[in-house]
């Protein structure tokens, strides 16, 4: 977990440190099928309106790292949900996570996940608190021999047949109770995102 450290001086009190923490913001819904259009410079400025500091995007899809002092990862997401619907006058959820978090998923990911680009499609299924990994996956429905499923830390991974890709069953997602509480992106994007936020520590 990446921590910065800020001098803040007091009147008549010696020098205090506080810390910060690198988080990754995963906004559910923005610029997808006209809805919710926001450009990134604008979105970088909203971060910075809550004290948010060394804004980086990556692409148009919602991906934001960011630095704050705030800890408690409700209170982010909730000062963060506040000014986009003050922005977009709608509701945006969003997964929210630290670099240690990141990289737990990239570690921790199925044998063989990623490793056959050419062969599977690879998503990476963010779950948006409450939302447990257990349930999650009941939502789910496979097509045997396209679709395979794993369950990780608040996340799961989901692997299609390229060649059979029409025959897959993850589109069924969007009719379920759950797809409100989670967030796709592919395994590309994550390792991209994990990168990004490995190279903000150097």
């Amino acid at each position: 977990m990446k921590r910065v450290l800020l001098l803040i001086k007091r009147k008549g009190a010696r020098e205090t440190i506080m810390q910060k923490t690198e988080y990754l913001a995963l906004l559910r819904g923005i610029n997808v099928g006209g809805n919710n259009i926001i450009k990134m410079n604008e979105l970088k400025k909203l971060f910075a309106e809550i004290n948010c500091t060394d804004v980086v995007t990556y692409i148009q899809s919602g991906n934001i790292i960011f630095c704050a002092a705030e800890k408690a990862k409700t209170k982010i997401t909730d000062k963060i949900a506040k000014i986009l619907y003050k922005k977009l006058n709608s509701k945006i959820t969003m997964a929210l996570l630290t670099f240690a978090e990141m990289q737990e998923i990239i570690a921790k990911k199925p044998e063989g996940f990623g490793a056959a680009k050419d062969k599977y499609k690879y998503d990476v299924i963010f779950l948006i608190k409450p939302l447990q990994a257990r349930d999650a996956l009941k939502a789910f429905e496979l097509r045997a021999g396209v679709d395979q499923i794993s369950a990780g830390k608040n996340v799961l991974y989901f692997s299609r047949l390229i060649k059979q890709l029409t025959k897959s069953k993850l589109a069924k997602i969007a009719a379920s109770p759950i797809y409100p509480d989670i967030t796709i992106r592919n395994w590309n994007t994550t390792e991209k995102l994990a990168e990004l936020m490995a190279k903000k520590r150097k």
